[in-house]
C-alpha cells in the first residue's frame, strides 16, 4: 500500500524520534519540534491514515504512535546509500585498530551500537558474543520473558549460523523478516566481512526493533571497506 510523500515524511521523523526516545510519539510532539508546513489538524490526520495503513501502531487509545513491522521496513528502504557513509571516518579507524583480535573487534560493534554483536570466524570455529550487559539496560527488556526470547534467539542464531553465511552486504531482517524462530520481536543486521590476511567471518548487530539502523549499517559496511580498496587497487 503506498503512501504520499508528506507521509513519507511523517512516517521518518516518527520512526527516528522513536527510535530515540522508546516512547510512543504523539502529534503535539510533532507540532512543537518539528516545520512540517501543514496544521496540527493534518498532521493528526496523516498519523491516522498511516495507522490505518499499517505503519504506526497506537498502543493505547490516548497514547502516541510507535511504528510497525512495516514502518521499520519502509524507514530502513528509504535510507539513502550517502547517509550510510557520511562523516564515517573516525569510527573507521576505531574499527581498524580492533582488527587484531576478533574478540576485540565483537566489544568494539557492541560498545559503538549499543546493541548486542554477534561474530563468527569459521577458520578457526569460533563466536563471539558481546554487549550483554548494555543490551539489557534498554527499556524494551525490563519484560524478562522479552529478555529470555532474545538470549534464545542469540543461541539459535549460533545453532543455525550456516545459514547466514552468504550475505555479501548487510542485511536487515525486521520483526517477522527474522529467519530465525522466536526473533519476531526484534531486529537482526549481518553480513559477511571480509578481513586482512584472508580472515572471513559473520558479523551480526542484534537487538530491539528500535535501533539505530542508519549508524549499524554503516557500522558493518566499515569492516569491508577498508580491505575492498586495497584488494581493488591490486587487481587494477
Amino acid at each position: 500500500m503506498k503512501i504520499t510523500p508528506r507521509q513519507g515524511k511523517l512516517l521518518d521523523v516518527i520512526v527516528k524520534e522513536y527510535i530515540d526516545s522508546a516512547t510512543p510519539i504523539s502529534s503535539q510532539l510533532l507540532e512543537e519540534k518539528y516545520n512540517f508546513d501543514i496544521s496540527p489538524a493534518t498532521i493528526r490526520i496523516e498519523m491516522q491514515r498511516l495507522t490505518d495503513k499499517g505503519f504506526l501502531s497506537q498502543p493505547h487509545t490516548s497514547a502516541g504512535r510507535v511504528p510497525t513491522d512495516k514502518g521499520y521496513r519502509f524507514f530502513v528502504d528509504n535510507l539513502k546509500e550517502s547517509k550510510f557513509d557520511r562523516g564515517f571516518s573516525p569510527i573507521e579507524k576505531e574499527m581498524e585498530d580492533s582488527f587484531k583480535f576478533f574478540r576485540d573487534l565483537t566489544k568494539k560493534i557492541a560498545e559503538l551500537t549499543s546493541n548486542l554483536a554477534f561474530s563468527y570466524f569459521p577458520e578457526e570455529d569460533i563466536f563471539f558474543k558481546e554487549g550483554w550487559e548494555n543490551i539489557f539496560k534498554e527499556p524494551e527488556f525490563e519484560n524478562t520473558d522479552l529478555a529470555s526470547k532474545f538470549a534464545e534467539m542469540v543461541e539459535n542464531m549460533e545453532k543455525e549460523i550456516e545459514e547466514f553465511e552468504n550475505f555479501d552486504f548487510p542485511q536487515i531482517f525486521i520483526g517477522k523478516e527474522n529467519l530465525l524462530p522466536g526473533a519476531q520481536e526484534f531486529s537482526t543486521i549481518i553480513s559477511r566481512i571480509h578481513l586482512p590476511r584472508k580472515k572471513e567471518g559473520v558479523v551480526a548487530i542484534l537487538g530491539p526493533k528500535r535501533m539505530d539502523y542508519n549508524k549499524n549499517v554503516k557500522i558493518i559496511k566499515s569492516l569491508n571497506k577498508p580491505w575492498q580498496k586495497k584488494k581493488t587497487q591490486k587487481t587494477k
